[in-house]
């Protein structure tokens, strides 16, 4: 049976790192009301199944579709492009990551592309440097109208259509909204085989919806096993004592340690490379749904941490410095790996030389835990506020717990600041000028808004 991830926030506490950096019960007593009203929204959330990622560890009809197809596909293609930008990408990524090989291609599977931007010169390399006679593309995108994704697609097409005709549509995958957008229709007049995101189902929160599961099936990731560790995270969270709910705790301690301890900056710090792109992920899940503006009283309140990613061992050579001795305004979350599918012992050599001799007999994975333990020693002797989420190890199950407990803590941590998560009106803005821009019918109101604030004085650029 696979075992649950644990999370580890004693050095967290007011007697560990003091009372100006770190919480106590008192802390958590005094916000009763305000988490006993977090809880009954998760709860609402969960009986009407909307927003619907509540409901995706359940999905286990949509993933066995998905299996018989990538079974169906895979004989024929050697690459899977993704087509798709921000919770279109990153789920992709951070998936791609843990969870298969980085430097060879798993036999019988193809290997995963994921173009999350539209740099012409990195596109025009892949473009390149992959034979598109066995690559299928998987657009994705649940507005149906994404800028940089439709570029990617309108171009992926035309060269398709170039070299088969007809056929190309074999080529394609659509990844879109069930009811509406241009996608949607554009897959049904040319026959794509297409997967559905839940209407109620945001992108930053989709990593568990078709959006995630199609490339990791296809690259051999068991989504089902996926799933299974999804739910069993969503079902320990139903715990109403939040001292036994890792996601609810996650939360309440981001919310105590931002607005009454003053750590505006949250940093994401694993020590496995194999687990750096579920920061990258979590970073947008963090930002895109905690960044807002709250209206109170008629004053504008600015309200999220700024979510940052570092990677141990590599970042204590890069920031560890700053977060040591460095402004006192960050709360730091290790993930830590409990036991490493492989490791490699030290050997012996150089005996003479005392600084080296030291390591021989020990493993590499040693190492790496005693350098995590020295890290989260010297933050907590520095009175700087840390927790760890340890996972027993990396595995479908493990990774599955891990991305729906960061869900649905940030779900909850957006209750406790009063905004809405599930909104990105900051968002909206810039695509509307990148619309207009570019031309696009219906923004004409946009254009002249751009052409009267876009007047840069030629003494200022040097």
């Amino acid at each position: 049976m696979a075992k649950e991830i644990l999370f580890d926030f004693n050095n967290s506490l007011a007697d560990i790192v003091g009372r100006d950096n770190g919480f106590s019960r008192t802390d958590i007593e005094s916000m009763d009301g305000k988490i006993s009203g977090a809880v009954s929204r998760i709860e609402t959330i969960r009986k009407e199944g909307n927003p619907g990622f509540v409901k995706l560890p359940f999905s286990r009809d949509v993933a066995s579709e998905i299996n018989a197809f990538a079974e169906s596909i895979r004989d024929n293609y050697e690459n899977f492009v993704v087509l798709g930008i921000g919770g279109s990408a990153l789920g992709n990524i951070a998936l791609n990551t843990a969870l298969t090989d980085p430097y060879k291609r798993k036999k019988g599977f193809p290997k995963l592309f994921v173009m999350d931007n539209i740099d012409p010169e990195i596109f025009s390399s892949l473009l390149e440097g992959i034979d598109l006679k066995k690559t299928v593309f998987n657009v994705i995108t649940k507005s149906g109208g994404t800028s940089e994704t439709m570029s990617q697609f309108l171009i992926i097409k035309s060269m398709l259509e170039k070299m088969y005709g007809e056929k190309y549509k074999e080529h394609i995958i659509a990844t879109t909204d069930p009811e509406k957008g241009d996608l949607k229709a554009i897959a049904e007049e040319e026959g794509y085989k297409t997967f559905y995101i839940p209407q109620n189902v945001g992108g930053r929160f989709s990593v568990l919806s078709p959006v995630g599961l199609l490339s990791a099936a296809i690259t051999g990731i068991d989504i089902h096993e996926l799933l299974a560790g999804a739910e069993k995270m969503e079902t320990r969270c139903r715990e109403r004592n939040y001292f036994l709910n890792p996601a609810y705790m996650y939360a309440i301690l981001h919310y105590i340690l931002d607005v009454k301890k003053n750590k505006k900056i949250s940093v994401m710090m694993p020590y496995s490379t194999k687990l750096r792109d579920i920061a990258d992920w979590y970073r947008q899940l963090w930002a895109e749904s905690l960044g807002k503006t709250r209206i109170v009283e008629g004053n504008s309140l600015f309200v999220g941490q700024t979510p940052v990613k570092a990677l141990g061992a590599t970042d204590q050579h890069s920031q560890v410095q700053l977060y040591v001795e460095g402004p006192n305004d960050k709360y730091f979350v290790f993930v830590g790996v409990k036991k490493f599918a492989k490791d490699i012992k030290i050997p012996t050599g150089f005996e003479s030389k005392k600084s080296i001799n030291y390591l021989s007999g020990h493993t590499m994975g040693e190492l790496f835990h005693a350098e995590q333990k020295a890290t989260t020693l010297a933050l907590t002797k520095a009175k700087r506020p840390n927790s760890t989420i340890w996972l027993p190890e990396i595995s479908e199950n493990s990774i599955g717990q891990l991305l729906y407990m960061l869900e649905l803590a940030t779900a909850f941590a957006g209750y406790l600041l009063e905004i809405d998560p599930f909104n990105q009106p900051g968002v909206e803005e810039g695509k509307k000028l990148t619309y207009a821009l570019m031309g696009r019918p219906g923004f004409e109101e946009k254009k002249a808004e751009i052409e009267k604030i876009d007047r840069p004085n030629p003494e200022y650029v040097i």
